[in-house]
């Protein structure tokens, strides 16, 4: 007679069922020293801006501290593997170069709503309570990833899988149920460093060790002001988000272009070039970027990054459009276009505007702009 399948199987089949591309568990506790890893990284500062990270601090070091009531945690992964080369158009200065996980549709929302359905069916079938996580919650999912087996914890401190290389959206359920745990995966970077060396910005000190003050995909994504002087000529036409550390690792040999429609490049930012996005009024961006993680950006820290990227790419036909930005309603617009022309414009010309625009200019920030130059 053919055996009965256990809980877990049955559960990881449902997963793969629902479209997740892995699925593995793990005890709902983390060893100390992945908490005293976390906690240092916190006293370090290394968060930079992302205040909610050292505020729920005792959440996120330990499953139980975000509910007691856990045993068992079922980490589940979504493949989102590109089928290009993400950094093709660092090439070309002026494409509008967008991180591979914010080319379509915001993964939050497609894996929060299997997440959802598994629980369902999971209640339904075992009882128990349970709890369901996107990375917006107190939760440390790589390394409950990397104990569940998913993949390990790469040198650039992001999931490597040896089946999907560096790109898995990643999701927890919490449960109840004791569950039988899978074999934690061990790492294979090995000597391998290259994640390290493709850091624009040196963000990567150590290995296993990321300062996000110096990251480019938390400066141009989570940071709110001007992006900080010393690391916008390495900004490029980065845009929104960096893939540097994660399209060079080597693992990606192994990966798999998604076959997940949500997270294809969407046609409109098929080859976007800057001046397609520099125009962008409030109500044209957030119909343009509907669905889309870069709505949460908000138009202004867009056109922010934009008009960075256009100071970055040396090329003058993008002077009259910054030129009009100068009387953008957003200070931190009109003060990255300040910069980007005095990158772009000679110094009579850029002198010329500055006389014409700094007596008006009350915002201190796009004032020491003016006074500051390139």
């Amino acid at each position: 007679m053919p055996q009965t399948p256990t809980i877990e199987a049955s559960i990881k089949a449902e997963a793969r069922a629902l479209g997740f591309d892995a699925v593995a568990i793990t005890p709902a506790a983390l060893p100390d020293i992945t908490q005293a890893r976390y906690r240092a990284a916190l006293d370090q500062g290394w968060h930079a801006g992302m205040d909610w990270l050292a505020e729920r601090a005792q959440q996120r070091r330990h499953p139980q501290g975000l509910w007691p009531q856990a045993r068992s945690v079922i980490v589940l992964a979504a493949n989102y593997g590109p089928d290009h080369d993400p950094l093709e158009g660092l090439a070309d200065p002026g494409r509008a170069v967008i991180s591979v996980y914010a080319q379509n549709h915001d993964y939050h929302d497609l894996v929060k709503k299997r997440l959802k359905a598994l629980g369902r069916w999971m209640q339904s079938r075992y009882g128990g309570e349970l709890k369901v996580f996107v990375d917006t919650a107190p939760v440390l999912e790589k390394p409950l990833a990397a104990q569940a087996g998913i993949g390990w914890q790469g040198k650039h401190s992001n999931l490597v899988s040896r089946d999907f290389g560096s790109w898995l959206f990643l999701g927890e359920i919490f449960t109840t149920l004791e569950l039988a745990a899978d074999a934690p995966e061990v790492d294979h970077c090995g000597s391998c460093t290259r994640c390290i060396t493709a850091c624009p910005t040196g963000a990567i000190v150590e290995p296993y060790r990321l300062d996000a003050r110096r990251c480019l995909a938390y400066l141009n994504n989570e940071h709110h002001g001007p992006i900080p002087r010393a690391y916008r000529a390495a900004m490029g036409n980065r845009v929104y988000g960096c893939d540097d550390c994660l399209a060079v690792c080597p693992w990606n040999k192994y990966a798999q272009a998604s076959k997940e429609a949500a997270f294809q490049l969407r046609p409109s930012l098929e080859g976007a070039r800057l001046e397609d996005f520099l125009s962008l009024d409030d109500g044209a961006f957030r119909a343009l970027f509907s669905k889309s993680p870069i709505k949460r950006l908000g138009r202004d820290r867009f056109l922010r990054n934009l008009v960075i990227a256009c100071g970055n790419s040396g090329l003058a036909h993008y002077v009259p459009a910054l030129t009009a930005l100068l009387g953008d309603d957003a200070p931190v617009v009109r003060g990255a276009a300040v910069w980007a022309l005095a990158a772009l414009l000679e110094p009579a010309a850029w002198r010329a505007l500055k006389a014409a625009h700094l007596p008006g200019e009350s915002d201190p920030d796009v004032r020491t702009e003016w006074e500051v130059g390139a």
